[in-house]
C-alpha cells in the first residue's frame, strides 16, 4: 500500500512538473533505447524526440540500441546527424542481444545515403557502461528513461554492479537517479507484445525488479494511430531520413495503406509531453510470463498502462505534425 501511496504521488509531482515545465520550458532529461528496427515506428519516435529537442522540451542525453545487427549504432547516428545532433552518445549492448532488423531494407538506404560518423558498432559505447556513465552524472531522480524496443537493456542495467563510474550497483543506481520509465511494451489487459516476448526474460527482470515508477504504452493505444501519409506526400521536405523511411516501407504492406500504426511514438509523447492531456491511468503492474505473454495485476502497485482519453485520431494528427519536424 505504501508503494501504491507513493505512486500516486509520484504521478501527481509528474503532472505539477509539466505544468511548471510549460511555463519554464525545463527541458526533459530523456535517454532513449529502441530496437530501431525491425519496425519502422522507431524512426518516428526518434523524430519527434529530435523536435521535441528543437522546441526546448527534451535533452538527448543518449541513443540506445537493444539490438545488435550489424549497422544498429550508425543507423542511429545517421539520424542523430540528420537533425544536428551528431555527438549524441550511442550505446549498443556488448552482451547476449537479439540480432533483429528490418525486413524493408530501410536501414541499407540510410546508411547509404546518410552521413554517419559511427560506421561498425565496434565503435558505439557498450550501453550498460554508458548508461551507468550518464546516470551517475545526473542530478537525482531527473531521467526519463523511454524504450520502445527490448528490454535487454533494462535488464543488464539492473544486473550491473559498481564501476569506475558510480559505487552504486544498477538496480541503486537507477532507484538514485530515474524518474520514471515508459515503455512501449505489453498488450493489455492481457496478450502477447512483441517487444516483451522476443527477449522474455530480460522483461521479466526488468519489470519485476525496477526501482521507479513504470508507465506502459501498450498495443492497444499505438494500433489505432496511423501516421506518415502528410510526411511523404508532403513537397517540401527532400532528403529526409524520416521520410525516406515512411516512403519505402509504406507501399510495402497493405495494412499500413492509410499510415503506419505508432506504438513507438506514443511513448515519446508521454515521455516528454507526460500522458495528462491524451491518456488516463491503469494503476497496477505488468506480469510477464516465461513464454513471454503479459497479464495485468490490478492489486500491483509500481506501474500503470496508458488509456486511451483523447481521440486517437486527434493524437494521430499531433504524431504527423512532429514527425514532419525538420533540423533548425
Amino acid at each position: 500500500m505504501r508503494r501504491f501511496i507513493l505512486f500516486i504521488a509520484f504521478i501527481c509531482g509528474l503532472a505539477m512538473c509539466a505544468k511548471a515545465q510549460n511555463v519554464a520550458q525545463i527541458p526533459e532529461a530523456i535517454i532513449f533505447d529502441s530496437d530501431m528496427g525491425p519496425d519502422y515506428d522507431d524512426v518516428g519516435a526518434l523524430a519527434m524526440l529530435h523536435a521535441f529537442a528543437d522546441n526546448g522540451e527534451a535533452n538527448i542525453l543518449a541513443t540506445m540500441a537493444s539490438t545488435n545487427y550489424p549497422g544498429v549504432a550508425g543507423v542511429l547516428n545517421a539520424f542523430n546527424t540528420y537533425f544536428k545532433r551528431p555527438d549524441i552518445p550511442i550505446g549498443v549492448p556488448k552482451g547476449k542481444a537479439l540480432d533483429l532488423r528490418d525486413w524493408q531494407h530501410w536501414t541499407d538506404t540510410v546508411l547509404a545515403k546518410y552521413p554517419h560518423k559511427l560506421k561498425t558498432n565496434t565503435e558505439a559505447w557498450d550501453a550498460v557502461k554508458l548508461y551507468r556513465k550518464i546516470l551517475a552524472s545526473q542530478s537525482d531522480k531527473t531521467v526519463t528513461i523511454v524504450t520502445v524496443g527490448f528490454l535487454t537493456n533494462m535488464s543488464d542495467l539492473l544486473k550491473s554492479g559498481p564501476d569506475q563510474f558510480s559505487k552504486l550497483n544498477g538496480r541503486e543506481l537507477v532507484a538514485k537517479k530515474v524518474k520514471q520509465l515508459v515503455s512501449m511494451a505489453g498488450r493489455f489487459p492481457e496478450g502477447w507484445e512483441f517487444n516483451v516476448m522476443k527477449d522474455a526474460a530480460a522483461s521479466q527482470n526488468a519489470f519485476d525488479n525496477w526501482p521507479t515508477p513504470v508507465i506502459l504504452s501498450g498495443f492497444e493505444i499505438g494500433e489505432k494511430i496511423k501516421v506518415g501519409l502528410p510526411l511523404i506526400h508532403n513537397q517540401t521536405i527532400k532528403n529526409s531520413p524520416v521520410k525516406d523511411v515512411f516512403r519505402i516501407c509504406i507501399p510495402m504492406a497493405k495494412e499500413d495503406s492509410i499510415g503506419r500504426k505508432s506504438w513507438d511514438e506514443t511513448a515519446v509523447l508521454v515521455a516528454v509531453r507526460g500522458y495528462e492531456l491524451y491518456y488516463s491511468l491503469m494503476m497496477g503492474r505488468i506480469k510477464v510470463a516465461d513464454a513471454g505473454n503479459n497479464t495485468w495485476d490490478d492489486n500491483g502497485d509500481g506501474h500503470a498502462f496508458l488509456v486511451e482519453k483523447m481521440p486517437a485520431k486527434e493524437v494521430e494528427a499531433i504524431i504527423n505534425e512532429l514527425i514532419m519536424h525538420q533540423p533548425k
